[in-house]
């Protein structure tokens, strides 16, 4: 199985916030190692905050999805998906 997922990455010194995306074939490790700040693109953000994920029966899927994601029908799409999360993230 393959994984392409999105993180919800906050900073709260500079008043950041943004969404990564990626995708991998074990989430949990990656997701850990963002959370340990190893991945140079979310090192600087504070809280870092796996809100979604999707599987995918092969790599090549996986990828694609993680390219369709970081367009912006793509984040309008995780936007609309999480309208809920945000409104009580954003507090």
């Amino acid at each position: 199985m393959y994984y392409t997922y999105v993180l919800y990455c906050v900073d709260t010194k500079r008043n950041r916030r943004k969404f990564y995306m990626g995708s991998t074939d074990n989430y949990v490790k990656r997701v850990i190692e963002h959370k340990n700040k190893l991945v140079k693109t979310t090192k600087s953000y504070d809280q870092i905050e796996l809100v979604y994920l999707e599987m995918c029966l092969n790599k090549t899927d996986a990828r694609k999805r993680e390219l369709q994601l970081k367009t912006g029908f793509g984040r309008g799409y995780i936007e609309r998906r999480l309208a809920n999360y945000l409104k009580s993230a954003r507090v």
